[in-house]
């Protein structure tokens, strides 16, 4: 198999200069010259969650797109290595955001879940049980099949499609439609029960 000849530095050099001139190209043997250490760079670096593939191609269009900010005879690869650095500490500030967000307002939301169910008394349960059953009842038979194969014989989906000789995932569409229409139908007579309008 052939392999590629060393991109040593004299060449990184040159293959600069030509894609500052606008022989975009050239950029594809610095790419292949730095993209392991990179990735392997980022890989030790990198706290869980990040995508180190993501980062690479981020530092390597940015490295791109700010070439001219380079001041060519210096060491490249630490400059690369920099913005690798840039972009790496970027997304683990998004990453730290997102999981304070999450810390935060994630106990609120799950203690005003908890109130709401407090707040439904036995009766308004008896109900809504009454309700899905009747609901249940409504469907017809090739409906009513998933559900019973899914929730009271718990056949794996991948069984259930070779029974309908449909795929899985459209087994899982149609589990999708049959729960979206039970939960409507439940909601219509919660609603009429509760005085509402149906």
């Amino acid at each position: 198999m052939a392999t590629d000849s060393p991109f040593d530095d004299l060449q990184t050099e040159s293959a600069l200069r030509r894609v500052c001139r606008g022989e975009t190209a050239a950029f594809e043997g610095v790419v292949r010259r730095y993209e392991r250490p990179l990735r392997a760079w980022l890989a030790a670096h990198a706290p869980p969650g990040v995508d180190v593939d993501e980062l690479a191609q981020r530092s390597f269009v940015a490295a791109f797109t700010r070439l001219k900010e380079y001041q060519p005879g210096t060491d490249f690869a630490a400059w690369l290595f920099t913005i690798a650095r840039f972009q790496l500490r970027t997304e683990t500030t998004r990453l730290r955001r997102i999981a304070d967000y999450h810390a935060r307002y994630g106990p609120d939301l799950l203690q005003r879940e908890l109130d709401r169910r407090c707040d439904e008394t036995p009766e308004m349960w008896t109900t809504r049980l009454e309700s899905l059953q009747m609901c249940l009842d409504s469907l017809g038979e090739s409906l009513r099949q998933f559900i019973t194969w899914r929730y009271d014989e718990e056949i794996p989906l991948e069984e259930m499609a070779a029974r309908c000789d449909r795929s899985v995932p459209a087994v899982k569409k149609q589990l999708w439609k049959v729960r979206q229409k039970l939960q409507l139908c439940i909601e219509t007579r919660m609603a009429t029960a509760n005085g509402g309008s149906a």
